[in-house]
């Protein structure tokens, strides 16, 4: 059963005891967006925990979680529900004998039309309705948090039709009627700014944005998800990811290569990081080829970074 976040400093303590360490900013969105039960667009770069705040908060506050993953292309039918076509296929086979006795009798083709039409409700019910992310999150009879990933990527059309879910928290299935929730959902949304959203669509969210946390955050996060990591390893690698990231990268590393990198470290028995062992294990951490060679022009000054 979902239980409302109590101040921030609940939503904090709730966070972390899920294994997610917030910053205050994260925290504070996380309680207003419970109790003013409105969604949460968070913003920022790749890799920074967008997604795993949506899960983190679904977990803290006892919600079942609903995922849709945006792409292009995707539309009102890949997001709300569909029909389960073979299953229906499957029960006109089993039951051909009694659509047979149904249309005896019938004098043309209308006729027969009509008296199969009489039995839609048969096969447009609940045993053939395939929900989609959005619908179960309307029908779900649990309260449920739905993580709309990297709604950027979807087409405008589609955050239209989103704008007014959000708005309602209802929507109609023609063969069933208008379907509202039971338990309004939590909503949070993720965007990596591969395009502008709507202004129609801000306006809807409490805003969130997530960069690359400080380094004092970062190695608390190194601590908590590799146990046993020695710290000079820990404040070592910190740093020097803190030093790469201020190059100009294609793509600058995320938490969770930051993390990779700690655990291959671990493996390797290294106790502390030097400039050759930064440049042999750099694949772990950057993706481009061009990156790592910019990072190797940079060697000495990444392994000689000190947390600060």
């Amino acid at each position: 059963m979902a239980d409302l976040l109590a101040s921030v400093q609940d939503a904090e303590a709730r966070l972390r005891g899920v294994g997610y360490l917030p910053s205050a900013e994260i925290a504070s969105s996380a309680f207003l967006a419970d109790r003013l039960e409105k969604p949460v667009l968070v913003e920022g770069p790749a890799g920074v925990g967008k997604t795993e705040f949506g899960r983190a908060l679904a977990q803290a506050t006892g919600r079942t979680l609903l995922r849709l993953q945006c792409y292009e292309g995707l539309d009102e039918a890949k997001a709300l529900y569909e029909w389960e076509y073979a299953k229906q296929l499957l029960y006109t086979q089993l039951l051909k004998d009694k659509i047979a006795e149904t249309i005896a009798g019938a004098q043309t083709l209308s006729q027969a039309a009509d008296r199969i039409a009489g039995s839609e409700d048969l096969f447009f019910s609940e045993r053939f309705l395939l929900p989609r992310p959005i619908l179960a999150a309307i029908r779900s009879k649990t309260p449920a948090l739905l993580l709309v990933d990297e709604i950027d990527k979807a087409d405008p059309e589609f955050e239209a039709f989103l704008l007014e879910v959000l708005a309602d928290f209802a929507v109609t299935v023609p063969e069933l009627g208008t379907v509202t929730a039971v338990h309004k959902p939590r909503v949070v949304l993720t965007s990596n700014a591969s395009r502008e959203l709507s202004d129609a669509l801000k306006r809807r969210c409490l805003h969130l944005y997530i960069d690359f946390p400080s380094a004092q955050r970062e190695l608390e996060i190194v601590r908590g998800r590799v146990p046993g990591v020695r710290d000079e390893l820990a404040r070592k690698v910190v740093a020097a990811i803190q030093a790469i990231r201020k190059l100009d990268l294609k793509k600058a590393p995320s938490i969770s290569e930051t993390l990779d990198w700690v655990r291959a470290l671990t493996l390797l028995n290294a106790a502390t990081l030097d400039a050759q062992l930064v440049a042999e294990t750099l694949s772990t951490v950057l993706k481009y080829e061009a990156d790592i060679a910019k990072a190797k022009e940079h060697l000495s000054y990444i392994a000689g970074a000190e947390l600060r």
